[in-house]
């Protein structure tokens, strides 16, 4: 059984190590959390956070673009893709 590549996986590398940096972050906000630190603190690291993870998102949402989307158009079957497409953004944007 074939299992499709998608066009991240170029990037598979990049993407894990950002995503051992978030998790990384995750456990020092919770040790703070713990240690009772100042809530300000907690939250423009938990702001940190959000920004290393709306990357992370950009980033495989580019490679979705470029590939499944594109590949699909010049299918001539893009519009299915177009919509799932506008639909995430839809869901991503109203945080």
């Amino acid at each position: 059984m074939n299992k499709k590549e998608y066009r991240y996986s170029q990037d598979k590398s990049a993407l894990l190590d950002r995503m051992k940096k978030i998790e990384g972050q995750a456990r020092g906000i919770r040790r703070m959390i713990e240690e009772g630190r100042y809530c300000v603190d907690i939250v423009q690291q938990l702001a940190a956070l959000t920004a290393a993870a709306d990357e992370v998102s950009l980033l495989v949402l580019q490679d979705h673009i470029q590939g499944c989307v594109a590949d699909a158009i010049r299918s001539e079957n893009g519009a299915h893709h177009i919509e799932e497409l506008i639909v995430t953004l839809r869901k991503v944007m109203k945080r």
